[in-house]
Parts: structure tokens; sequence; C-alpha cells
């Protein structure tokens, strides 16, 4: 039985796969349509911010689904077990998911150019790559204190799907987070992608590109320390009681 219902739930990953590659292309698509008539100079933000939503997509599922799969084919345990920390494991999947996620970034700047007829002309691409890079080292510091908390759940996808829209919302990726309610904005800058998203839209528009990069590093520095001060303790428990049935 456990068999059968590991072989469901893995067949769905390639429709998962589909899924991720398919939305920021989606969401490009509609948002350029309800800007493109009034606002065609909001067309290039649109896009980055379209493939800034997949980045993030691509680190939630990806780290929480490498969890689920370790889980599965029974590796999960042994690598905790090893002497080589589990921390290193697993940051080396948050920052390899959250690399894999730059095809979105890519897909929708093509998909801009090539169906909308929007110029790529960047005011300083050096600038615009720097502070994409920082963008996506921080989500992956964010994705590894949330893949920290999924190796206690037995069902991983259940916190990514939860997390996914309400964290790009909140981060101001696709909408500025100026718009947002007041009550919400400091929830917002405790976010490390808030302030990789606001350096990556600055270097479109030649506003501050320096502060923002350095507090998303900051804060993604202290997402990265609350990580692995959990996973210290998943592997005490884990030694403890040899076992990951832990929740």
């Amino acid at each position: 039985m456990g068999t059968r219902a590991q072989f469901l739930t893995m067949s769905r990953v390639p429709l998962l796969v589909i899924f991720n590659v398919l939305t920021p292309v989606v969401y490009a698509t509609i948002a350029m349509y309800l800007y493109g008539a009034d606002h065609p100079e909001k067309l290039l933000h649109v896009s980055v911010g379209a493939g800034l939503m997949g980045v993030w997509t691509s680190v939630l599922f990806d780290a929480g689904g490498a969890i689920q799969r370790m889980r599965w084919v029974g590796l999960l345990e042994p690598l905790i077990s090893t002497p080589t920390p589990f921390s290193v494991v697993l940051f080396s999947v948050s920052l390899a998911t959250s690399m894999v996620g730059m095809y979105a970034m890519i897909a929708t700047l093509f998909w801009g150019a090539v169906f909308f007829g929007m110029p790529l002309a960047l005011p300083s691409p050096l600038l615009f790559l720097a502070a994409t890079a920082v963008c996506v080292l921080s989500m992956g510091m964010m994705g590894m204190l949330l893949a920290s908390t999924f190796v206690f759940m037995r069902n991983a996808n259940a916190l990514a799907n939860t997390l996914d829209h309400p964290v790009w919302l909140l981060s101001g990726m696709l909408v500025p987070v100026a718009v947002l309610p007041e009550w919400l904005q400091p929830v917002t800058r405790v976010l490390p992608t808030t302030w990789g998203s606001t350096a990556v839209h600055n270097s479109l528009d030649g506003g501050s590109v320096l502060w923002p990069l350095i507090g998303a590093l900051a804060l993604g520095a202290v997402h990265l320390g609350l990580a692995l001060l959990a996973l210290r303790r998943v592997e005490h428990l884990a030694r403890k009681q040899a076992t990951l049935a832990l929740a």
C-alpha cells in the first residue's frame, strides 16, 4: 500500500515540473496584458517580477520535493546520520533549486521580448545581474529555513502550497509593497526576498541598489542561521530517537 502511494505521488512529478515551467510565463502574460496598453514602460518590470516569482516557486517546491524524495527512497535518515552535516546537503539543494529557477527569469524576458515587443534595454546590465544574483541567493537561504521544517513533515508540499503566493506578494515581486495595507508593511521588511526584489527592480529604473542588497544579504544570513539551529535540533532528535518520525 505504501509502495503504491509512493508511486502515485512520484508520478505527479512531471506534472509539477510542467506547472513550474509554465507558471511564470502565464503570470507574465496576464500582467503584460493588464499593463501593456496603458503602461508599456512597465513591461520590463512585469517580466522581471514574473521571473522572480518563478524562481521562488522553484525554490519552495523543489526544496520540499527533495526532502520528500529523500524520505521515499530511504535516504533521509542515512544522510542525517553521516559525518557530513545535513545542513551542507540541504544548503546545496536549496541553492541548486534557486539557480535552476533562473530559467523563469530567462523565459519571461524572452516571452516579453518576442510576443509583446518589450525592449531589453537594461540601464545597467551588470548591476541587474548582481542584484538578481543576490536576490536568488537570499531566496536560497530563506528556502533552506523552510526546507529544515520540511524534514519534520510527511507532506512538505502542503506547506509549500500555503507559502508560495503569500511570499511573492509580500515581497513585491510583481505588485509593489507600497500598495499593501499598512499593517502588512512590518512583515514585508523581515523577508530577505523583499529586499532582493527591491534591488532587482531598482536596477531597472536607476533607484538605490546598494542598501537593498545589504538588507537581502543580512536578512538572508539571519534565515540561514535559524535554519542551522533548526537542523541541529533535527539531527539531535534523529540520533536520540533513531527515527525521523518527529512530527
